[in-house]
């Protein structure tokens, strides 16, 4: 088998290839351009343009306050922010029926307990409103029009507890799990 040795690439030939390189081509020599005419004084002012028959669409909602985004995939991402309500509400504690959940808008004894998932890090119930949607909830989560929330989820009821007007405990209501037949 015959070996080669590696060529060398010579010194000279490295630097003739650079300045060509570096050598600009042949350019054709041109003329100066000429002096632009000086401007005349400025052009009177053009007229508005009219209203845009379509409005353009955006989810950026335009208004005198702040703006916020919201997480809603669903909803428009910039919403214009409301200024609290003064402390003239008498304190009271029942947010607007705008504000509610679906399923804060029934009363708690209402619900149906259609089945409860026990034994993983937090207990699950899954709750049948009088319509027939059902809502999956644990313990914390807000129940009924009553400001109930969810205490506890054994595996065969869930406890949702409603706070009173006062600085009462306010009531305690158990939905239990129906039995099979």
């Amino acid at each position: 088998m015959l070996m080669r040795k590696p060529t060398r690439i010579n010194r000279n030939s490295v630097v003739l290839l650079l300045a060509l390189a570096l050598v600009p081509g042949c350019k054709k020599e041109e003329a100066a351009p000429p002096a632009p005419a000086p401007k005349p004084a400025q052009p009177p002012p053009a007229p508005k343009p009219a209203a845009p028959v379509q409005q353009q669409l955006s989810s950026a909602v335009k208004g005198s306050g702040a703006l916020s985004f919201k997480k809603d995939p669903f909803k428009p991402a910039i919403v214009p922010v409301t200024p609290a309500p003064s402390a003239t509400a008498a304190g009271s504690s029942v947010s607007p029926a705008a504000d509610l959940l679906p399923i804060q808008s029934f009363e708690v004894s209402k619900f149906k307990v259609a089945g409860i998932i026990a034994g993983m890090r937090e207990n699950r119930a899954l709750l049948i409103d009088p319509n027939g949607k059902g809502y999956v909830v644990q313990v914390g989560m807000q129940v009924g029009n009553g400001n109930g929330r969810v205490t506890r989820i054994t595996p065969s009821s869930v406890e949702v507890v409603e706070k009173g007007a006062g600085r009462g405990k306010g009531r305690t209501i158990v939905l239990t799990l129906a039995k099979k037949r």
